[in-house]
């Protein structure tokens, strides 16, 4: 299966956290915008400076992260990206998450054939709504 993977999708898989994506081991094609590695990137981060997570946990998160990113095509955050995200959506969606619907649409208009993986359930229903099928929520 070919998929869009949100950043909620890598970052409970990086975490090990519960109730991680089912189809998972479907997966033989991935991609995501360039929001990916930024947000995910961010959270560890985010999380080291507040000391959620020890140096050590912050060497094996980046180590799994950047096991993950080595499979995952990333799209560029191009200005036709942006534009779209600008405009209006189905559903009302915060910044980041219009980025990846944006992205995720602009693919979709070459001819790709993909579902969008998410745990982000209003990303999940606007994506629905544009026409995608969605999976992880």
């Amino acid at each position: 299966m070919m998929c869009y993977l949100d950043s909620s999708v890598v970052l409970r898989k990086v975490f090990g956290e519960p109730k991680p994506l089912r189809e998972w081991k479907n997966i033989k094609q991935a991609f995501s915008s360039r929001l990916l590695r930024i947000e995910c990137l961010r959270t560890i981060d985010r999380l080291r400076a507040l000391h959620q997570l020890s140096s050590e946990e912050v060497a094996e998160r980046l180590v799994a992260l950047q096991g993950m990113l080595s499979h995952i095509g990333i799209l560029p955050l191009s200005n036709r990206v942006q534009d779209r995200a600008e405009q209006a959506f189905s559903l009302p969606l915060g910044t980041l998450d219009s980025l990846h619907l944006a992205s995720a649409m602009l693919w979709r208009s070459h001819g790709n054939d993909f579902v969008f993986a998410t745990h982000d359930e209003q990303l999940g229903i606007a994506a629905k709504a544009e026409g995608f099928k969605v999976i992880g929520i």
